[in-house]
């Protein structure tokens, strides 16, 4: 059996996104059932490094880990607004293990590489990354990012305005030890906002991506696309999902595991036209995330997007929201290619 890596991001001095920020994991060596002890992969030493986004490349067997640096004293909002020099505000980095996690090696940087002028925020996944197994494409290397871009020059905003997030891909086609930029959201409408991606690998070979919605004007929380190329280029722009627009603005995660896509988000109670201010769109009182479900459990929802027109939908219990089996023959979200 093989090793079980975790990854989080190491909050030293409180739980806020910026400050001392250490990438840390924790190994099992037995499927998950008990873990070995905390251990750092890449300290902030008061700085932040985050966003991790690990994949095994299937070429070498190495763990092959993204991440996201900032200056300590930079918070999202003055990097936003363009108020931090380059050296201390979002860069990237890449590490990669040969013996299943237990060492790494020194972050080293590939901004240049994957990071447009212009681009502000930046952040790789976070969750996993992808090691494609079929097609034209097996072997490469997709990890989903988003991004922000500057006010067009003239324009009286200041980059804080969530219509500037976009969505993005890194790729590597030689096992991680080279990058380059795969797709690149750039629409700016405001209708949906892109904002932290995760992805999954389709029977079919192709690349199902589904995004945080950042108060774009678009129903619900949460969009989709599809990537017919190996995340080079998307099919369609991101559009709503809304078998999943009871999921409040947060992260995700998806898998594709035993013929289904599963979906793993918080849950919102109860929808409210008209939210109090500083709940999500589909809430009713604080934000949704901070309500407990009954038991003290995460409650999630049952999603089934490829049922052609409609969606079945339940509360459950438990971890993780599940599709049916795939069908070749539907596309989730309605995407197209």
């Amino acid at each position: 059996m093989g090793a079980v890596l975790a990854f989080a991001e190491g909050r030293v001095t409180g739980g806020g996104d910026s400050g001392h920020i250490d990438v840390v994991v924790r190994r099992s060596e037995d499927g998950g059932c008990t873990w070995g002890p905390l251990r750092v992969v890449a300290d902030g030493d008061g700085d932040t490094r985050g966003n991790p986004a690990p994949v095994v490349d299937p070429g070498s067997g190495d763990v092959v880990l993204l991440s996201s640096y900032n200056g300590g004293e930079a918070t999202e909002e003055l990097i936003l607004r363009g108020e931090v020099p380059a050296d201390r505000g979002r860069r990237v980095f890449v590490q990669r293990s040969a013996d299943d996690g237990r060492t790494f090696s020194a972050p080293r940087e590939i901004t240049a590489r994957v990071k447009l002028p212009g681009w502000r925020w930046y952040a790789t996944g976070p969750g996993h990354a992808l090691a494609l197994t079929r097609g034209p494409h097996a072997g490469r290397l997709v990890v989903p990012a988003d991004h922000s871009a500057a006010p067009p020059a003239g324009s009286s905003d200041t980059g804080r305005e969530p219509r500037y997030y976009g969505a993005h891909a890194l790729l590597s086609d030689d096992g991680g030890r080279s990058w380059r930029l795969g797709f690149v959201d750039a629409s700016h409408d405001g209708h949906v906002n892109a904002n932290e991606t995760t992805a999954a690998e389709l029977p079919d070979g192709r690349i199902y991506l589904n995004t945080r919605d950042q108060l774009g004007t678009a129903p619900g929380n949460r969009a989709d696309a599809v990537s017919g190329d190996g995340g080079a280029t998307l099919a369609r722009p991101f559009a709503p999902q809304p078998a999943l627009d009871r999921v409040p603005v947060v992260q995700g995660s998806l898998l594709h595991a035993g013929g289904a896509l599963l979906f793993s988000a918080p849950r919102c109670r109860t929808p409210a036209p008209n939210p109090p201010s500083g709940a999500s769109r589909t809430t009713v009182g604080p934000p949704c995330g901070r309500w407990p479900s009954p038991g003290g459990r995460p409650a999630t929802r049952t999603w089934c997007p490829w049922t052609p027109g409609r969606s079945a939908c339940s509360t459950r219990p438990g971890p993780r929201a599940r599709t049916r089996p795939w069908n070749s023959a539907a596309s989730p979200g309605g995407a197209d290619g």
